[in-house]
């Protein structure tokens, strides 16, 4: 497991965007966010680029990601969106880069192919939090979500319980574990790559948006054929956005769940505002992370060291 260091005011952070382009007008009004915590802010060259539904060519896309690496000056890289597109540009990162630069590396949902890749070639630990277009901007980005980014300026566990949100047991017990994982649909898109998504030992958390019951189930279906669940430690189920049937009759999405997590011999716990939610309580990824399904709480190990 590899540490990156926290933040200290003042700092540069580097802004990109991997995947889908940002939205200029949605990035500058999230843009103040990052100077008010004292950041100093970096933008990607490609940051403005459309091409199609990218934010610029692969080719551009890839530069300013190792542009922002490899820059002493800058001790974070934001993502300012997800969308599409990070899965094309991961064969070709230099990872040997990222392990001898490692810094915060923060984001979700499409960025889950980035998170993956990177933690399984280097070891570095990234954060799954809301993205400034995507969520920033928003009116409705709250205190909750905001305060999630002091992780990064102060080594700190953190503590998930029921005072965040309601939380379903569906097999009881206590795992601890690497926490991995991320988006579902995007997870699945791993499998049969060299960046194939590793379960074994860990504790899988899985989120995603716009995806209705029938189709979670196809895809944990694939995982499950896959042999992802057969070695679990644990499993945290967030938040599935806007995924109400589309057409009757129906499973319900909570059915889906008991059908493939109710038997598991690990803990699984559902219900966290992880993902494309307000409030979005945001993790390391990587590091390590316990479940006590009795109490019904989370603790997470600091993501960030300050030596």
């Amino acid at each position: 497991m590899l540490l990156p260091k926290t933040l200290s005011k003042g700092d540069a952070v580097g802004v990109i965007a991997p995947a889908s382009p940002p939205g200029g007008d949605r990035l500058q009004c999230a843009l103040p966010f990052l100077e008010s915590m004292g950041l100093q802010i970096k933008l990607g060259k490609s940051i403005e680029r459309v091409h199609g539904y990218l934010a610029g060519t692969d080719k551009e896309r890839l530069e300013d990601f190792h542009d922002m690496v490899a820059d002493e000056q800058v001790k974070a890289i934001f993502f300012a969106r997800g969308g599409y597109g990070s899965g094309r540009i991961a064969a070709a990162i230099d990872y040997q880069l990222v392990a001898t630069h490692p810094k915060i590396i923060w984001g979700y949902s499409d960025i889950t192919y980035l998170h993956t890749a990177i933690r399984q070639k280097t070891g570095l630990v990234t954060f799954h939090g809301p993205m400034l277009s995507s969520d920033v901007a928003d009116s409705e980005f709250d205190a909750l979500s905001a305060s999630m980014f002091q992780q990064l300026f102060t080594p700190m566990t953190l503590k998930y319980d029921e005072a965040i949100s309601e939380l379903e047991v569906l097999v009881e017990g206590v795992a601890t574990g690497q926490l991995v994982g991320g988006n579902l649909s995007v997870l699945v898109s791993t499998l049969g790559t060299e960046f194939e998504i590793d379960t074994s030992g860990n504790i899988l958390l899985l989120e995603d948006i716009d995806e209705v019951p029938y189709r979670v189930d196809s895809m944990l279906n694939q995982l499950k054929l896959a042999g992802k669940f057969d070695h679990l430690a644990g499993v945290m189920i967030g938040d599935f956005a806007n995924a109400e049937p589309k057409k009757l009759p129906s499973l319900t999405l909570k059915e889906v769940f008991y059908d493939y997590f109710s038997n598991l011999a690990c803990p699984v716990m559902a219900g966290f505002k992880i993902g494309h939610c307000y409030p979005h309580f945001a993790v390391p990824l990587g590091g390590g992370a316990t479940m006590v399904t009795d109490k019904k709480r989370v603790y997470i190990t600091p993501g960030v060291t300050s030596t």
